[in-house]
């Protein structure tokens, strides 16, 4: 667990440049793919040369988190991969391995060998049951909570927004046999409400991905990675990320 970093001199929360993270969704084919979510096999491994070409290198939210609380953090991104697709443990895994990665999987524990019934449009793409689930954490990636069903938490009504949170939490927790510290909002959507519900459910930290005014580890910004992001845009995605996003409050 990551707790909030306080100034030494001051006692207040400290603020700290924001984190490089990746937004990753399904590896696999991506001919069919409205959204822009899918990468392909072949694409991810170019990203992931990418980065180690320039002395970065890919490691899960809690490494990151972690080595930045120790000073540490220089030359770590994040990288996470929404929704548990299944072609995750089959495609994802042995290139991280490959490249010496880590990764955060945010998963949804209420669609278990499921699929992506939340899009409207384009192919169903097959998510992780338990056991993939399990077999990912046994890789050492870290799991996280995407929800329970991928729902929209702005537009929640009380329960719901309880279940989705905090008892995915509870569920993923008794499924890989570890505390899960990370949430991820569904769609990226985020509001105040959502996000004190992330941070009471017990979440260390909470990706979105344009968190608007919110700030602090329970709204972490992420950059989208597609299919089209070659190296050249891999670059300009790297270096405008702390241009245009404020510093986060609550981390060193």
């Amino acid at each position: 667990m990551v707790a909030p970093v306080d100034s030494p001199t001051t006692g207040r929360r400290a603020t700290g440049p924001v984190p490089w993270v990746a937004m990753y969704h399904s590896v696999g084919d991506c001919s069919d793919d409205p959204y822009r979510i899918t990468v392909t096999p072949d694409r991810l491994a170019r990203q992931l040369s990418w980065l180690r070409r320039r002395g970065l290198r890919g490691v899960s939210m809690a490494d990151l988190l972690a080595a930045r609380a120790r000073g540490e953090g220089q030359g770590l991104v994040g990288l996470t991969f929404d929704d548990g697709y299944a072609d995750f443990v089959s495609n994802a895994l042995p290139l991280l391995a490959r490249w010496d990665c880590g990764a955060t999987l945010f998963v949804l524990p209420g669609r278990l060998g499921g699929d992506n019934a939340w899009d409207p449009e384009g192919p169903r793409r097959p998510l992780l049951t338990a056991a993939g689930i399990r077999s990912a954490a046994a890789e050492g990636v870290e799991i996280g909570s995407h929800g329970l069903t991928h729902v929209d938490l702005t537009q929640a009504d009380d329960a719901t927004l309880k279940a989705e949170v905090a008892e995915s939490r509870s569920v993923l927790a008794e499924l890989t046999g570890t505390t899960v510290d990370g949430f991820c909002y569904p769609y990226g959507t985020i509001d105040a409400r959502a996000m004190a519900a992330v941070r009471e459910a017990g979440y260390t930290y909470a990706c979105a991905i344009d968190p608007g005014d919110l700030n602090g580890v329970h709204a972490l910004p992420r950059v989208h990675i597609g299919q089209n992001d070659t190296a050249v845009r891999l670059f300009l995605k790297y270096r405008l990320h702390r241009l245009r996003r404020r510093p986060v409050e609550g981390l060193a």
